[in-house]
């Protein structure tokens, strides 16, 4: 068995396995009884890293091999397109193509769209593209004015409304009841939810939520078509089931029917979308509704070290309430690592300057950007942490971004090399191997073997072409025989399940968005009380579920783990804050708090931060209206985002044409010899000595000895001559 249970779309095995029996090979005990479990009812409690998907891809595979399950008889359904499609490929890889593997919408609304003539008539309506906007414009038919956080916030409480299958005059009790933080008034948030509906249907649209509520009600409207969806299908494997919404869980009944062949896998301990409408009562509650299911729990760890699981373990031995009555005992399977490190910092840069010195000290060791994620618990942290690895000199990339083959250069790529497919256009193709004809192709589009100088948009779209590169070498490793034509049809596949190659950087990610995915090395910041758990967790339950996305954040980690927190938010600021109580009794020096559960002994070592710690700084005050800062990037320009600036634009234009030459003569991106903000700040400040200069944030002492004197030239008028500075160290990136 391999110790690891990430994968991409290429196949788990080099050859699709000649039998049955073949199938089963390289599954653990566990596995193999989820496997051979055909008939009835089937529940599979899998902890994280257990092997879940590999066990249920192989369990329709060994049934469509021996004969069991026809292949169009069966649905997979998940939550992510990216889930999906990966379980898709696995199971043309196993033998078992021709399997539907989708999630609940898509399955839904491919439904609907194939009986809508004959249930309802005439043509379905669209689906919104935006409907944010129709919100705002449900909130002006009210008049009520909405700020964008607000109307984000109203906009996921209507979606809650829907899932859970609670109609506007419903909403107040509904809400209280749920314990649900309302971003307005009650009343006003059911005027908008009604106002919304009523826009929807004089623009003759449907929103996404509307797909499982008109599926569900043909369903139940029409037997004749619930009949139909019934002979189509007749097994059914749902993936990570803790995540069910009631409106799902309806959905999911509605197509078995009478029928039990239905298999169910699930962590209650991952339960962390409550507020979309998620619930693990579903999970919990499988055995009750299905006494005579058959129950597999794997806990065998494949993803993590013993020093992470016992964290992990840890963890959730001071959880409390129905879904810790549940937990399961992780049993790591890899080698001892490293104990995982706590890291305790003045304020919020510095934690975010010590993370970044952690990262480039492990990429100095051999350890690949897109191998290491920084998961923090709102998306707002990133922005300090995006600055810190610039300065350091660290790619990086945000999760949650523009999707991948969404990139113009990706759209462009996919063109030019289908195009090259078909036509065979590519010189000397036919003695080219795949790779070689991908990189012939994307070179003509920006491509190089060295990335360009410097960051912004040209070193993005270098990325994404180099992203494609590696995959089409990835792609004929396994698939030595392959054509071009054929990485055209993966890169196809891959579209549609929106699941990215890597792309070569550091991942920043929240916590919910890194559900399902795994690094070599994960750092977990910002881990004080008020953030983890947040602020607005106020009931028992919600606490409790701020502590499983703790959990889920830790169980990504594979090798290496780093926790952190600081003490105050910006320089200089009362240092006020507490660690996070979830690490009561598992830091060092910790003590935990008559926690539901046996605590884990405090392992690994608490560091004060020492190079932050030296350094700490008074506050940080605007150079404009003299308020003091807190904001990142703020700091970096030492004044207001909205105080007037005072930029010498030809200075800025003089610095950043120096700055190119100089990253040129380093052979390093343009951001480790300066970041933007560090560079406007300069243009604006324009220092005439020394001092003047060393106090703006991103000048630290090293840059000073390298760069100081040019850039005291520059902001003077003078030349500069010489050649550029030497080699920088990974310590150099130091503000």
């Amino acid at each position: 068995m391999t110790a690891t249970t990430h994968s991409p779309l290429f196949p788990e095995f080099p050859a699709v396995p000649d039998s049955a029996d073949a199938v089963l090979a390289g599954l653990d005990p566990e596995q193999r009884a989820v496997a051979t479990a055909l008939r009835g009812p089937v529940c599979v409690l899998a902890g994280a890293g257990t092997g879940k998907t590999r066990a249920i891809t192989h369990r329709i595979a060994y049934g469509v091999r021996a004969g069991i399950l026809q292949p169009g008889s069966v649905l997979a359904v998940t939550f992510t397109a990216r889930a999906a499609g990966e379980m898709r490929g696995r199971l043309r890889q196993l033998g078992a193509g021709g399997v539907q593997a989708r999630t609940f919408h898509s399955a839904a609304l491919r439904q609907l769209q194939y009986f809508w003539p004959r249930a309802i008539g005439g043509d379905m309506p669209r689906l919104a593209e935006r409907k944010i906007q129709l919100v705002a414009e449900a909130g002006a038919r009210c008049r009520i004015r909405l700020d964008r956080g607000e109307l984000r916030d109203v906009t996921g409480e209507i979606e809650w409304c829907k899932v859970t299958q609670t109609v506007p005059e419903d909403y107040a009790a509904a809400a209280a009841k749920a314990g649900r933080e309302v971003p307005r008034d009650p009343a006003e948030v059911a005027r908008i939810y009604t106002a919304y509906e009523q826009l929807k249907r004089d623009r003759g649209v449907i929103d996404f939520e509307d797909v499982l509520l008109l599926t569900v009600g043909v369903l139940q409207d029409r037997p004749d078509v619930a009949d139909a969806v019934r002979e189509q299908y007749q097994h059914f494997v749902v993936d990570e089931y803790q995540d069910v919404s009631p409106l799902q869980q309806r959905l999911l009944d509605l197509w078995l029917g009478p029928r039990d062949s239905i298999c169910v896998v699930g962590d209650a301990s991952q339960t962390i979308y409550s507020f979309t409408g998620a619930t693990p009562d579903y999970l919990l509650g499988f055995r009750t509704r299905h006494p005579d299911a058959t129950v597999v729990k794997l806990v065998r760890d494949y993803r993590s070290t013993p020093q992470v699981v016992h964290l992990a373990n840890g963890l959730l031995g001071q959880a409390r309430g129905q879904a810790a009555q549940h937990r399961l005992e992780l049993i790591s399977q890899r080698e001892a690592g490293p104990e995982p490190s706590y890291a305790e910092y003045p304020d919020e840069p510095a934690e975010a300057e010590g993370t970044a010195r952690r990262i480039r000290a492990l990429i100095d060791g051999g350890v690949r950007p897109s191998e290491i994620a920084v998961l923090y618990r709102i998306n707002a942290q990133s922005e300090v942490y995006e600055q810190a690895l610039a300065d350091a000199g660290v790619p990086y990339q945000l999760r949650g971004a523009e999707r991948f083959f969404e990139r113009p250069e990706v759209r462009e790529a996919g063109l030019l090399l289908r195009g090259a497919a078909r036509a065979a256009s590519v010189p000397d193709a036919e003695d080219a191997s795949v790779p070689d004809q991908v990189r012939a192709v994307l070179g003509s589009r920006g491509w190089s073997a060295e990335p360009p100088a410097g960051s912004g948009a040209v070193r993005d779209r270098w990325e994404s072409l180099a992203a494609l590169v590696r995959l089409a070498e990835d792609f004929c490793r396994v698939r030595p025989a392959a054509t071009l034509g054929d990485l055209v049809a993966e890169l196809d596949e891959r579209a549609g399940a929106q699941h990215a190659p890597t792309v070569e950087g550091v991942t920043l990610a929240s916590l919910h968005s890194a559900k399902g995915l795994e690094w070599d090395a994960v750092f977990l910041v910002g881990l004080s009380e008020g953030t983890m758990p947040i602020t607005y967790a106020k009931t028992d339950e919600q606490v409790e579920e701020e502590r499983r996305l703790l959990y889920v954040g830790v169980t990504r980690a594979r090798f290496h783990l780093g926790l952190s927190w600081a003490l105050s938010r910006s320089p200089g600021g009362r240092a006020g804050r507490r660690p996070s109580r979830f690490l009561d009794g598992l830091r060092p020096g910790s003590a935990a708090r008559g926690a539901g559960g046996r605590p884990a002994a405090a392992t690994g070592a608490l560091e004060r931060g020492p190079a932050a710690a030296k350094r700490r700084r008074g506050p940080v005050f605007c150079r404009v209206c003299g308020r003091t800062l807190s904001d990142a990037g703020e700091i970096k320009l030492m004044r207001c985002e909205d105080c007037p600036s005072d930029l010498d634009e030809a200075l800025y234009e003089r610095l950043r044409e120096w700055r190119v030459a100089q990253a040129k003569a380093i052979g390093q991106p343009a951001y480790c010899v300066f970041t933007d903000k560090t560079l406007l700040a300069i243009a604006e400040v324009r220092p005439s000595d020394p001092h003047e200069l060393a106090v703006i944030a991103g000048v630290g002492a090293r840059k000073m000895d390298k760069y100081g004197e040019d850039v005291l030239a520059l902001c003077a008028g003078r030349e500069v001559g010489g050649e550029a500075a030497g080699e920088v160290d990974s310590e150099e990136t130091e503000k």
